[in-house]
């Protein structure tokens, strides 16, 4: 299989997906490989019960939001490595090969249409 042309999908998709975690949270410090969220900024001394609640809804939103993203990101960094290793576009589960039509709809599938439930 021609590989190329899932690679440059792929890398597209973790460029976008990248910036959508960005927008929402911010990589941790002391982790480089996990994301978290970021409250909205307010001025403590300042703020009012409403402004302190909407920023508590913000990161509680920013939180959801943040976890499928970087489920997502990491499915794709997970089919980036397979794509070094040579192991692109074969079934977790039984080691079948991916059918391409699935592999389209979804370049970070890691399991053929009958080991994806």
């Amino acid at each position: 299989m021609n590989t190329d042309h899932f690679k440059k999908l792929l890398e597209t998709e973790l460029i976008k997906v990248e910036g959508e975690l960005k927008s929402v949270g911010r990589r941790n410090p002391n982790n480089p490989n996990d994301w978290e969220a970021t409250p909205k900024a307010f001025q403590a001394d300042s703020a009012d019960r409403m402004e302190v609640a909407d920023s508590i809804d913000d990161y509680e939103d920013n939180t959801a939001i943040l976890k499928d993203l970087e489920i997502r990101y990491n499915e794709i960094k997970t089919a980036l490595e397979k794509i070094d290793a040579g192991t692109y576009g074969t079934c977790t589960v039984c080691k079948q090969p991916i059918d391409p039509k699935r592999l389209e709809a979804n370049p970070a599938a890691a399991t053929c249409v009958e080991h994806a439930k």
